[in-house]
């Protein structure tokens, strides 16, 4: 429970009576419970546990905990010890709510916790033998995704895996280990997918009795009648940001671009951002080889530490919008001149020529070649829309950088680190996060660790291609529902050589940079 979220999220009401005496004993052991409807679609029954006054009882918690589960936190820190505490507070009001109801003899119980944070719970309830089927959901394991991060072989070397050693190595021993226990110990135990049930069963010690996959509320999404409209609409906001952000320093058709995008957290080679770039290497070398004219834009929208927008970035914008401002207040004499100049030369003498001609008057063209002087740069476009501290030190600009991607006037790859959530008042594109992703052509998506993979789920659902690996949850489920045209391209990756994996991404993009509107 914390109160300024409760506030939005709770609808608070008062409990039942069973519920406001189990409420009012708990209150005297230091858990403080809220009552109410959850406002979402159901508006289900909610309490959220105050586990403040339960602090003092952690070093008794987690010692319970090691010698019933054999969960090693001696060394754990805040972020393992808040969700003990809190899911243990949980487990305690189970058992409490169990017991209020043991008169109903019809009366069963069922608790499922999602991910070791909510594990407390469930271990509580094991502790002292109450009567509750327990089911435990893992949606990814901590040190499968430890491992990826840190570089290790994790599919192809998995067999051959300590896990307890690894757990030690890579200082995730407390998590990994309370993950452990409630695999092992759970009546049921699930995951959201095959590729995350193949690490589990070697990292966790037991094999996943059911896959629980994930997915998404349609109802919630826009219909494609819908999205064919907002298309065009979100688009024309990409557009202007392309030509304040490259226009000034590059000139290339904004209207013949394919927009491409890849979002998610800063995890570089278990997002694939490290073979994305690589990939659109290749695809630049190849695009230039051939003399296309086509151009590429690739977004990478993720998230990290900024320090504001680049003033470059923010002057430019300024300069566009006052040519554009200017043109626009302007237009009605424009207008006059071209209407009086399809006049005077009748219809048997209309051409573009003749009917462009003296348009604008000199005082308009001087303040236009004003305001072009104002808007054009030198030197390349900005790899990065804001300021990142130690930029040189960053992983996706220094590879963006080794590999030639850095957006010279002859790249027919452009690339664009835009390193701030979406939430549509950022000053520049102000579009939201489903709408930027409905903008653009193709979604980019090549993980190494993903345990399911919402983004090319919601690329669908908003209209737009994308492409996934069978090393992500969605990407593995696919393999058996779809075939390569369907609109999801599913890279394999599987026990497959980085420089393999390159080339076939590479020639994806390649055929996709290709197609025409239709």
């Amino acid at each position: 429970y914390f109160e300024k979220d409760a506030e939005i999220d709770l609808n608070e009401m008062d409990p039942p009576e069973y519920l406001r005496h189990v409420f009012d004993e708990l209150k005297g052991e230091g858990i403080t419970c809220h009552y109410g409807k959850w406002a979402i679609k159901g508006d289900p029954q909610t309490i959220l546990v105050d586990f403040s006054r339960y602090w003092p009882n952690k070093d008794r918690l987690k010692t319970d905990l090691w010698d019933k589960f054999k969960v090693d936190s001696l060394y754990a820190g805040y972020d393992f010890d808040e969700p003990v505490v809190w899911s243990s507070a949980v487990g305690r009001l189970v058992e409490k709510i169990i017991e209020a109801k043991k008169s109903d003899r019809r009366a069963r119980f069922v608790c499922h916790c999602h991910e070791w944070l909510a594990g407390g719970a469930m271990l509580y309830l094991k502790s002292n033998k109450v009567k509750v089927g327990t089911i435990f959901t893992t949606h990814a394991t901590m040190l499968g995704r430890a491992l990826a991060e840190s570089g290790h072989d994790l599919y192809g070397n998995l067999e051959n895996i300590d896990p307890e050693k690894a757990a030690h190595d890579l200082n995730v021993v407390p998590k990994w280990s309370m993950e452990r226990a409630c695999a092992k110990n759970a009546e049921a135990f699930t995951t959201v997918s095959e590729i995350t049930a193949i690490e589990a069963e070697h990292l966790l010690g037991r094999k996943a009795d059911v896959l629980l996959l994930n997915g998404l509320d349609m109802s919630k999404m826009p219909t494609y009648e819908d999205l064919a409209v907002s298309h065009k609409t979100n688009k024309k906001a990409i557009e202007e940001f392309l030509r304040y952000y490259f226009l000034p320093y590059q000139y290339f058709d904004v209207s013949d671009t394919c927009l491409m995008f890849m979002v998610g957290r800063y995890e570089y080679k278990n997002k694939g951002i490290n073979l994305l770039i690589r990939a659109m290497a290749r695809l630049n070398d190849r695009m230039k080889a051939e003399g296309m004219t086509r151009t590429v834009v690739c977004f990478f929208w993720v998230p990290r530490e900024v320090h504001g927008t680049k003033a470059d970035v923010s002057n430019n914008k300024i300069a566009f919008r006052e040519l554009r401002d200017f043109i626009h207040a302007n237009l009605h004499d424009v207008e006059t001149n071209i209407v009086t100049n399809i006049i005077k030369v009748g219809s048997k003498k209309i051409t573009a020529e003749s009917i462009g001609k003296d348009v604008f008057s000199q005082k308009i063209m001087g303040a236009i070649k004003r305001r072009e002087l104002n808007f054009i740069k030198t030197g390349n476009p900005p790899l990065s829309t804001h300021n990142i501290p130690y930029e040189d030190s960053d992983a996706i600009i220094q590879d963006l950088r080794k590999t030639g991607l850095d957006n010279n006037p002859d790249d027919r790859v452009k690339v664009v680190f835009y390193p701030i959530y979406l939430t549509g008042v950022d000053g520049l594109t102000d579009l939201q996060y489903y709408d930027a992703m409905n903008a653009c052509h193709f979604g980019l998506f090549p993980s190494y660790y993903e345990p399911w993979g919402y983004t090319p789920l919601e690329a669908a659902a908003v209209g737009v291609p994308s492409l996934n690996t069978d090393l992500s949850g969605f990407g593995r489920f696919l393999k058996t529902k779809t075939s390569a045209d369907s609109g999801i391209f599913v890279l394999d990756r599987f026990r497959r050589d980085d420089e393999e994996v390159v080339s076939e991404f590479a020639e994806i993009l390649y055929k996709f940079t290709n197609f025409n509107a239709q």
